[in-house]
């Protein structure tokens, strides 16, 4: 009974019950040891390789990540609130953090936060504990005065780390600048309208650039969660190559 007790305090206090819910972390063969891929939730992953780690889009709460390292590079895409989440932010230990994010965002953070920011636009490149960072266009299509995410306000990113290139979309629609990437290993799809795009636009341009491994994330908008299983079988019926990864990030939902 003690042990029982010992236990559930330490599950309960500790955040375990609830980082326990999270995916099992994925492994993906690199340089200098294997990048360990986490879905957190929604838009939210953590990456971890060679002693470095990396928040993308932290969300949701610092319990979502309780037991991980603390973030070394933070990448946010956009200033929406399931992106530029300033209460998990300030809840997690940022102490050797740097935010590396668009001048929207930037222009968002509190003043102790903007002094760890790095501001990347479009097109941009830089180098950020040993990985490199290429900002990437993320918007919506058509392009209207009314777009929930406009060209150059948010970014897309490449980050490269052990030989391998990973490629986060963000929010974004069916670009060209997508599709006409090159070399992704691995390769993170947004899918949900009417925020982003609709399945068979995120399978179309999934086929168009080819990364070997895909998985769909930030799945769910108005109507619910879409529907993954149809976007691997429109993948994998156009190429069997690219190897979709589908995980849960919503458990309970």
């Amino acid at each position: 009974m003690k042990l029982l007790t010992l236990l559930f305090t330490f599950t309960t206090c500790w955040g375990f019950a609830t980082f326990a819910q999270r995916p099992q972390p994925d492994l993906i063969k690199a340089k200098k040891g294997n990048i360990t891929i986490q879905p957190i939730t929604h838009g939210s992953l953590v990456l971890m390789w060679n002693g470095k780690t990396v928040y993308v889009d932290p969300y949701g709460g610092a319990e979502g990540y309780a037991g991980l390292a603390d973030p070394d590079v933070i990448l946010i895409t956009d200033i929406h609130g399931d992106h530029l989440d300033l209460k998990t932010l300030q809840s997690i230990n940022m102490s050797k953090a740097i935010i590396v994010a668009p001048q929207a965002v930037a222009d968002k953070l509190p003043e102790d936060l903007k002094k760890k920011a790095f501001v990347m636009a479009n097109g941009d490149k830089t180098c950020q504990s040993d990985m490199g960072i290429t900002a990437i266009p993320m918007y919506n299509l058509p392009e209207t005065a009314e777009s929930r995410h406009p060209r150059g306000r948010g970014n897309g990113y490449v980050i490269s780390m052990g030989g391998k290139n990973i490629y986060l979309s963000g929010d974004t629609g069916d670009i060209p600048e997508m599709r006409k990437l090159e070399d992704i290993d691995v390769a993170f799809i947004c899918m949900n309208l009417p925020y982003t795009m609709d399945v068979d636009h995120a399978a179309s341009g999934v086929l168009a650039f080819k990364p070997r491994t895909v998985y769909p994330y930030h799945y769910r908008g108005q109507n619910g969660l879409s529907d993954t299983e149809r976007f691997k079988t429109l993948v994998n019926n156009g190429n069997k190559k690219i190897e979709v990864r589908l995980r849960d990030w919503y458990p309970g939902e």
